[in-house]
Parts: C-alpha cells; structure tokens; sequence
C-alpha cells in the first residue's frame, strides 16, 4: 500500500483550507469490531456503534483485510441480491473479479475503483481470480454502502469501473501527504466516479509528522477512517489508529495529522476521507435491500425470492464462491 503514487507530491496541485475556515471539531472516535464476511472473508465494520444521523447518506464500510493468503486460502462470497443504493469496492492492493446477472463485470486490481449503482435489483457476485487462489497472496480494500434517495432507488443498474491511474492526484502545501480524489470534488478537483448522492471520497497517505487541513463543504458530513498506522484527528489532535472511525461536527475544514513515528511495517498514516450530503428520509435496512419502508423491503425479498432481480447466469467465468 499504497497501490497508487508518484515520487514526487511536489509536482501534484496543492490543496489546502483557507485561512478563515472553521475547523469541525471531532464528535467521536470509534472502533471497528473485527468479523467475517461470505466464506470468511475478515473484515473491519468501519461504521459500528455509529448514529446513522452521522454517516447519512452513507451506510456501511467495510475494511476487507489487509492479509496475506496462503495458496488456496483467497476468499469472497457467493451470488447474493442488492436493491436500492450503491456499493463502492475499492481495491488497494491485489485482485477481485466482479460479476452481475445483467451481464455486467469486470477485474479490478491495485488502485481501482467499481462503483455499483444496484437501483432496481440484481444478482452479484464478486471473488479473488483463480491464480489469486492458487497462489495466495497480499489482499486489501475497502467496500462502501451508499444510500440513493427514494426518486433513484427503482432506476436501472449501472456499473463504473474507475482505474486507479484515472484518480485526481493531489498533495498538501508541503508535499507532505498525497491524496486521491475517487470520487466528488476537493477544492475544486473532481474525481472520476459519478455519483447520484452528492460525497466526496479520498484515499490520503500522509507521510510521519505530515498534517493536513482540507478544505470540506458545509453541507457534508464529515468522515475519516484508518486502514492503516496511527495519528490524530482535529485542531485538538485526537488520537487515531488503524481500524478506527472519527466522525467530524460541524465547519468548513477537517485536519488529519500523521504521527512522528508509525508502527512497522506501515510507513505511513492511510485514512479514507468521507463527506455527503445526507438524505434525510426514513430507511428501511436489512441484509442486501436498502430502501425507504417495511413494505418496500418485504416486496424486494418477494422480487428476489422469484428471480425478479435476475438468475445466476448458467456460464460464468468465476467461481462459485466469491464477496
């Protein structure tokens, strides 16, 4: 990690906050219990024990490892249904195929980004590629749950595959952190992914002793999520480390600062930045279906459990289980 960099930030546009910026101060910093996903898949609930009035429009994070496989170990999950908002599965370091019973897929690997709107419905799937299994190997990412509003739940499926080299590269006024813009803007710098729910999404490595104020918009939320190495959130410094969530309050910029020294082998701090525009209407959550009512969720178990969502295609390059 990370998979994406240049050697020198310096050449990068340099973003900071104005001077007169409000500094949202930090509300909370929680830590993400560890669990399994699909086939024991480990992963990190980024967002537990956190009040959805905080993280809307988003709804869950997942920290998918960082962990070394042994050959045959590689694991995913099986086909499964999603309705009604987005899965954001971005890729740090190794492999993942994806595929959808509309026809959709692709691989991504060390720096991309596929961004799934599910909308009305759909059948997926996603795994390690078999030499991925057979050799084993380094696996990190992250996958994210955004919400889409009532008006987008029902509109048609829609896939963006964001290579990593397509991502906005950015650098603090002393080259001192490096940031990719995935999606929304900073500063002005839009990223590539195209989003229906108004957030910003950034992958910043700050180098030991780095610190950055960010410019961030008044109507977002505001996130910050380590993957890896410790550091401090706020004007007021507050300690964070690997697998820990800070949600910002109020104001017009957050600062993220890198400890001196970090814990071998993690050179850096890594955090993922988060802000949206929260929706603000009644959700309805539960396993794979993200919708407004309990009528709604009840009718989109009946859609899958009749095969409206789609079948698992007879021929299909993957393997049975995948996540």
């Amino acid at each position: 990690m990370p998979a994406v960099t240049v050697e020198n930030p310096l050449t990068l546009p340099r973003v900071t906050a104005p001077a007169d910026a409000v500094a949202r101060p930090v509300l909370t910093v929680t830590t993400a219990p560890s669990g399994f996903e699909g086939e024991g898949f480990p992963v990190r609930r980024a967002f537990a024990g956190i009040n959805y009035r905080h993280l809307d429009p988003f709804i869950m994070m997942d920290q998918m490892g960082e962990v070394e496989y042994a050959p045959g170990e590689p694991k995913g999950t099986p086909w499964h249904p999603h309705r009604g908002f987005e899965t954001v599965t971005y890729i740090i370091d190794g492999t993942f195929d994806h595929q959808d019973s509309h026809g959709g897929g692709g691989t991504i690997t060390n720096g991309d980004t596929q961004w799934m709107t599910a909308g009305s419905g759909l059948l997926h799937i996603e795994a390690p590629p078999e030499q991925l299994v057979v050799s084993g190997g380094l696996f990190h990412g992250l996958q994210l749950w955004v919400n889409l509003p009532a008006k987008d739940k029902m509109m048609a499926p829609r896939y963006q595959d964001i290579r990593g080299g397509s991502v906005q590269l950015l650098t603090s006024p002393d080259g001192g952190a490096l940031l990719r813009v995935i999606a929304g803007e900073l500063d002005g710098h839009e990223g590539p992914g195209v989003t229906h729910t108004p957030i910003t999404m950034v992958h910043a490595t700050l180098a030991p002793g780095a610190e950055i104020t960010l410019p961030w918009r008044e109507d977002f939320n505001g996130l910050a999520y380590v993957m890896a190495g410790k550091g401090a959130v706020g004007a007021e410094r507050r300690p964070i480390h690997l697998g820990q969530t800070a949600v910002f309050g109020a104001g017009s910029s957050l600062t993220v600062r890198a400890d001196e020294r970090q814990d071998s082998p993690t050179p850096d701090l890594e955090v993922v930045l988060l802000g949206g525009q929260p929706i603000r209407e009644p959700m309805a959550h539960y396993g794979p279906f993200v919708m407004n009512t309990r009528d709604e969720l009840q009718q989109a178990f009946e859609d899958f459990q009749k095969g409206r969502l789609g079948t698992v295609p007879a021929v299909h390059g993957m393997s049975e289980g995948g996540l």
